[in-house]
């Protein structure tokens, strides 16, 4: 038997300790050197350097202690009664549980203390808080859940995030008056500490308080006043992103709702900039004539006012070249830091479909290679049948991946940045494992109309027009274009005023048809998005679900009827209402496990059979 190392007395140290922290006797504890993360009493936790540096060590202590302290005071049903539905909210919500849980071990033992501050101090060198230069670039849930922290425990802010705390404290402290204070009262009891938690999102305007008759009443509004709602779209918005309506026709505006609950407290500087400069942006762009719409699914009401004026454009086009180097350039400073993620995610994903375009195997066979996961069975009944396994060749088909990025105004701010780099991700990864990508935007060229409205208004205001804004359609990347080429032009994503309106239907069947006329096997189509469709001028004079019933016929004509693969990443916003196969990212790191498998799966062939892992 091998020799036991320092780093497996270590492991096994640190397995007692959270069996002993958790009082669960089952925990288990796994090194990893990808993201940390627990699932259920299974930790997994940095992997420290063979010689054991102290910092790693501590470092990996923390994430094992707060692991485990959340196995033993953490009720997750509980949790899940109370959270909020608005995305912002919900991070927050559970940065703070952490933080109640955390302290409860921190303020009792000085060792436990010591580790969780390292792990702090990890977390907040890896967020986006410390590379933050205004109030609107702070992600929210980091800045409250360090001054909770400091409230509960006494811990300064760690001195990398000070100035982005620094920030929003003010504005912070001026909504919630004492609500942090109170906190420390119910630090034992999860239900209490919950309930006000609750009360401090309210006061920072990041969710509502949520009963039943506010549910009625909100429902009979949407039943009895349809007059209303064609007058003022945007009070028919408003009404939707209210969660008591989540199930009613107007859960299209949520995404555009929620957004800007955020941006009212975190970017009021950027809600002013936009404004003015998109209407330079529309009257100055280049316009294209656009290509004939191409066949919509059959059962679709759906029309366009008018298409004269909707426009498909390269992104250099919209931008000098000055600008673009400078845009990317602040992109490239929102990716220090990922480089890591960069690395694992795409080694992670071509090892994967490396193997799946080389070979694979076929298990329980009568002769062939014999199986290293039988030779138990073997050893003891040498006679058995179906001990061994063959290999067999797979044709990998050709493959094209698209990246469709919603632009609408809902994005602005951290969800863009998080939608830029992921696209600047996945393009590389993919080009290194030899997949062709294209990245495509989609957004309208103003506010509430534009050219389509004035050209409806000038035409008598006709019932019933249809979509009534004018399209903006970009093409980040083409197919066939190398990704060094390419790589400055997503840094437009982070120009104010280019993102307004967001029109998903159409912008579907336009990324679909552009996938329809290539020539590979397989075809992907990736959608990153942050909610469901919203153009005030739309849904002003038409009926109230007029957008979202088109983009879900869309979605089940191309994953019912398709030859095109669909799937959605959500920006923030739980999509999986809309995309059959779908998954939800709060920040880039997250990227790896998640959209790791997601491609992996899209990428092996459903109809062919397949191998035990």
């Amino acid at each position: 038997m091998a020799e036991e190392t320092p780093l497996d007395r270590f492991k096994q140290a640190l397995t007692g300790a959270s069996r002993a922290i958790a009082r669960d006797a089952e925990v288990e504890v796994a090194w990893s050197a990808d993201v940390p993360g627990a699932s259920g009493n299974r930790f997994r936790v940095p992997l420290p350097g063979r010689d054991l540096p102290a910092s790693q060590v501590t470092e990996a202590r923390g994430y094992a202690d707060s692991f485990a302290l959340k196995l033993r005071h953490h009720d997750t049903g509980l949790h899940a009664i109370g959270a909020p539905p608005e995305p912002v909210a919900r991070a927050c919500y559970d940065a703070i549980e952490q933080v109640r849980y955390e302290a409860l071990g921190a303020n009792r033992f000085d060792g436990i203390k010591d580790n969780l501050d390292a792990a702090t101090q990890m977390r907040v060198s890896n967020d986006s808080i410390v590379r933050a230069y205004n109030a609107a670039e702070v992600p929210l849930q980091t800045a409250l859940s360090l001054m909770v922290r400091e409230a509960l425990t006494g811990e300064p802010i760690p001195e990398k995030a000070q100035r982005g705390v620094s920030l929003v404290r003010p504005d912070i402290e001026e909504r919630i008056g004492g609500d942090i204070a109170k906190l420390v009262d119910s630090l034992e009891d999860q239900e209490a500490f919950q309930k006000l938690s609750l009360d401090l999102l309210r006061d920072l305007d990041l969710t509502q308080q949520t009963d039943a008759p506010e549910e009625e009443d909100d429902d009979a509004s949407e039943e009895n006043d349809e007059e209303q709602e064609e007058e003022s779209g945007d009070e028919q918005q408003d009404g939707d992103a209210d969660p008591q309506s989540a199930e009613a026709a107007g859960e299209m505006a949520e995404g555009e709702g929620e957004g800007d609950a955020d941006n009212d407290f975190t970017a009021d500087d950027e809600m002013h900039d936009g404004e003015p400069g998109e209407e330079g942006d529309a009257s100055d762009a280049p316009v294209r004539p656009n290509r004939p719409q191409t066949e919509i699914p059959e059962g679709l009401d759906y029309t366009a006012f008018t298409e004269q004026f909707d426009e498909e454009i390269e992104a250099p086009e919209l931008c000098d070249a000055e600008e673009l180097d400078r845009l990317r350039a602040y992109l490239d400073s929102q990716l220090t830091g990922l480089q890591g993620v960069v690395t694992r995610l795409a080694n992670r994903l071509q090892r994967r479909l490396m193997a799946q375009q080389n070979r694979s195997w076929d298990f329980d066979q009568e002769e062939g290679v014999l199986d290293a996961a039988r030779l138990s069975r073997v050893v003891v009944s040498p006679g058995t049948a179906l001990s061994y396994k063959v290999e067999r060749d797979i044709e990998f088909k050709d493959t094209i991946v698209t990246l469709l990025i919603d632009n609408s105004g809902s994005m602005r701010g951290r969800p863009i940045s998080i939608a830029a780099i992921s696209a600047d991700i996945l393009a590389r990864t993919l080009e290194r494992c030899g997949v062709k990508t294209e990245i495509l935007g989609f957004t309208t060229r103003a506010w509430k109309g534009g050219q389509s409205r004035e050209a409806w208004l000038a035409d008598g205001k006709p019932q019933g027009p249809g979509r009534l804004n004018d399209l903006r359609h970009i093409i980040y990347k083409q197919a066939d274009e190398p990704w060094r080429r390419a790589r400055r032009n997503l840094g437009l994503m982070m120009r104010e005023g280019l993102l307004k309106e967001n029109i998903d239907g159409e912008a579907l069947l336009w990324a679909h048809n552009r996938l329809i006329f290539r020539r590979e096997e397989r075809r992907i189509l990736m959608v990153i998005s942050d909610g469901a469709p919203v153009d005030d001028s739309t849904l002003s004079v038409n009926s109230a679900g007029y957008l979202e019933a088109h983009l879900r016929g869309v979605i089940d004509w191309i994953e019912n009827i398709s030859p095109v693969q669909l799937v959605a990443i959500g920006i923030g916003h739980d999509v999986t209402r809309y995309y059959r196969r779908a998954v939800t990212i709060m920040d880039v790191e997250q990227l790896g496990g998640t959209i790791m498998e997601q491609l992996a799966e899209l990428f092996e062939d459903e109809k062919g059979p397949r191998g035990r892992r």
